[in-house]
């Protein structure tokens, strides 16, 4: 299927240079691809317990979209790569801060029919459980013609211990069960319901230890989001 929506060389070619390491060492296994668009406003939310996340998340979309992700801004400052983030389309964002540069642009690219990643814990697990940020709902408040579209991933943590072990990579694109949001709805709480769903299909996982199922008391509600940060989702976080 040829994509509609024009994607740059420079994204081709960096993820082009780890699809051995995804598709062929990592037996990468993509379901669920006809809930992408090809084309038109899209909000992509994953879990996140690998560097290798939003590359693994990258190389299972990119038949169709190219996702344009935040980056911390440090990377722009090593010698040569800031030429690469540009060219693939990431966003600089100030780790720690509100940074309401990152979350506007992030908005206008949504708003001229780009694909934005977001991880709503805002960073890797390291095997703990964390809070949903509010980042993805307040995108899907600024432009609520943007579709999300769920991308739960398992195995990452195991590509770092080469040769040791090899990993068995899966992406599941779906849409959430609870639908899009609803006329109302908070953003933090869109993004506690979201990201409850992707720990259901992909529980945390951290390098060297058993996938850790994450199971809350019955009578305790869920975590409330927190309101930080533009948290999305970043090429290593």
């Amino acid at each position: 299927m040829a994509p509609i929506e024009h994607i740059t060389r420079t994204y081709r070619f960096a993820l082009g240079i780890c699809k051995p390491t995804v598709r062929w060492w990592g037996r990468l296994k993509v379901e669920g691809l006809e809930h992408v668009p090809p084309e038109g406003p899209l909000i992509v939310a994953s879990n996140h317990d690998s560097y290798w996340d939003p590359v693994v998340v990258g190389i299972a979309a990119i038949r169709l979209r190219q996702i344009r992700a935040l980056s911390k801004s440090s990377l722009w400052k090593v010698k040569g790569l800031s030429k690469v983030l540009d060219g693939m389309g990431q966003i600089p964002v100030v780790r720690g801060t509100k940074d309401t540069d990152a979350l506007e642009r992030s908005i206008t690219e949504l708003r001229d029919g780009a694909c934005v990643g977001v991880f709503p814990e805002g960073t890797r697990s390291l095997g703990r459980e964390l809070r949903a940020r509010s980042g993805i709902g307040r995108l899907a408040a600024a432009v609520p013609e943007a579709k999300i579209v769920l991308a739960s991933v398992e195995g990452t943590t195991d590509i770092p211990r080469f040769p040791r072990r090899r990993p068995r990579l899966r992406v599941i694109f779906s849409e959430p069960r609870g639908g899009q949001m609803k006329p109302g709805e908070d953003p933090a709480d869109l993004a506690v319901r979201l990201l409850a769903e992707l720990r259901e299909r992909a529980p945390i996982a951290a390098a060297g230890r058993k996938p850790k199922v994450v199971e809350a008391p019955a009578e305790d509600p869920p975590p409330p989001a927190e309101k930080a940060e533009a948290d999305l989702i970043p090429p290593s976080g």
